[in-house]
């Protein structure tokens, strides 16, 4: 049968019905360290709101992490390299008038976050380069469409500027970020709260897992439920549900017995899983991270103090156990670098970025190697920051896998284009603008400057912001090496 169960160690535990057969695997002895002390952020107050997503995310330039906020919702934003203690008054992302409940970086645009909240928005910020000098409480776009508070934000991950949010009204809304449009609304699919939403590997398909014990695979552009499945898992607890690369669906829920489960499910034939396993009887909510380039999954149970990690392959029984990273404290979120942003020098294939209730620790998983050479096998192409089509193109049912880019000699982060918004006239729209195809026109072209005059007056004022943006990268500079000094001499 598909059950069985494993402990500790990843010895199934069905007796000695079944030998353990030792796989060959080049990620049996990945193992995971955490960082010294001074590479921890420090003396930072992760938010204490009571909700399952993950207060953090983070990408090649920054680490973000919603934090406690008196009387509004705010999230840090930190440079990667700003670890140590995280001074009271640092600067936040604070516009939001209710707490904040979750984040994601944009795939294609590092500079860029969105955030959702109790206040039912969601926004859209644009990071400066070097991170926050000051506050930031205007954002790009405010994206109104939610009754209820919003608790799930989720980028496209090949189309630019397209996001989805999902809220506690059971409503999803795909959002063309570039406009500020909500384009799709599924609010007649699901009966009770929505727990996850995943975007399958073109972001042609999402799944979600929702209260009611369902998982639905939804089409969001012809607004279809193509696929569902009753009980996923029969436990009342909360269940999370992910798409892999191959286009199957892995789930994370919780038994009748109160057992935390994991699974794994065939899209084209829910009736039965490729194969169910039970874990233990924690009753932290088990948030998965996967990796598609190695198809590892990782699970952070939140509460826990321990991720586990399984390798997914086409052979019996399909996931299999690798090892846990046990450490002493509990985890209160975690975030999960995307590929481009590991040391491939030292054969780094994940880290996470783990909350306590007053720090964020990097965790580095590492497969161990002699050479120094680039491991060819451990990193296969990887998902690139360049989005493959733009919103108005997947909007009319374009689709594209994502474009992928070699680490063979490291990523170099680039330049970030401003995240711009041109809000449609609402005026220039024709009475009949409630046809599908009508809204997805390009935006409208805000002034002509076509004018020579305005022309060398635009170029004027570009060259002068210019000047006035690399002033202040140098100051930044200057003033983060006398910083550097100041400790060494407080030191």
């Amino acid at each position: 049968g598909v059950r069985s169960g494993f402990g500790g160690g990843g010895s199934w535990a069905t007796g000695h019905t079944m030998r353990r057969v030792v796989r060959q695997s080049k990620f049996r002895h990945v193992f995971g360290q955490a960082v010294k002390n001074d590479q921890c952020y420090d003396d930072i107050r992760v938010s204490r709101v009571t909700w399952d997503s993950s207060f953090c995310a983070v990408n090649p330039r920054f680490v973000a992490i919603i934090v406690d906020a008196s009387g509004g919702g705010a999230f840090l934003v930190l440079p990667l390299h700003k670890t140590g203690r995280i001074d009271k008054s640092y600067p936040t992302v604070c516009g939001h008038t209710g707490p904040v409940l979750d984040i994601d970086w944009c795939p294609h645009n590092d500079q860029v976050i969105a955030s959702g909240s109790e206040d039912c928005t969601v926004m859209v910020w644009q990071i400066p380069e070097n991170g926050l000098t000051l506050s930031l409480t205007e954002p790009v776009v405010v994206l109104e469409g939610h009754s209820k508070r919003v608790g799930i934000v989720a980028w496209h991950p090949t189309a630019r500027n397209v996001l989805l949010s999902a809220g506690c009204d059971n409503a999803i809304i795909i959002w063309n970020v570039g406009t500020g449009e909500a384009l799709i609304n599924l609010d007649d699919m699901h009966v009770d709260v929505i727990y996850n939403v995943s975007w399958n590997r073109n972001g042609s398909l999402i799944c979600t897992a929702s209260k009611d014990k369902k998982v639905r695979i939804i089409d969001p552009r012809k607004q279809e439920i193509i696929a569902e499945k009753e009980k996923t898992h029969e436990g009342a607890r909360p269940m999370r549900a992910i798409f892999l690369a191959d286009g199957n669906i892995f789930t994370t829920g919780f038994s009748r017995m109160s057992e935390r489960q994991l699974a794994l499910w065939n899209p084209k034939n829910m009736e039965e899983p490729i194969a169910l396993h039970e874990m233990d009887t924690s009753n932290g909510v088990l948030l998965p991270f996967y990796d598609p380039d190695t198809n590892i999954i990782y699970l952070c149970g939140k509460g826990d103090s321990s991720i586990r990690y399984f390798e997914i392959t086409d052979e019996s029984p399909y996931v299999h156990y690798l090892n846990t990273f046990s450490s002493k404290e509990p985890q209160r979120g975690m975030g999960f670098m995307p590929k481009r942003g590991l040391d491939v020098n030292k054969c780094e294939i994940a880290r996470f970025f783990k909350l306590h209730e007053r720090k964020c620790e990097p965790i580095i998983m590492t497969v161990p190697r002699k050479s120094d050479l680039f491991q060819d096998d451990l990193y296969p192409d990887t998902a690139g920051p360049e989005a493959a089509l733009e919103a108005e193109e997947w909007f009319e049912g374009k689709n594209a896998d994502p474009l992928l880019i070699s680490l063979k000699h490291g990523y170099i982060p680039g330049k970030n284009r401003d995240l711009k918004v041109v809000k449609k006239n609402i005026l220039d729209n024709k009475p009949a603008a409630n046809k599908k195809s009508d809204l997805i026109n390009a935006p409208k072209k805000a002034a002509d400057a076509s004018d020579p005059q305005n022309e060398a007056k635009l170029d004027e004022i570009l060259r002068e912001l210019k000047s006035i943006k690399d002033t202040i990268t140098n100051q930044d500079e200057r003033i983060s090496k006398l910083e550097q000094q100041m400790a060494k001499i407080a030191d």
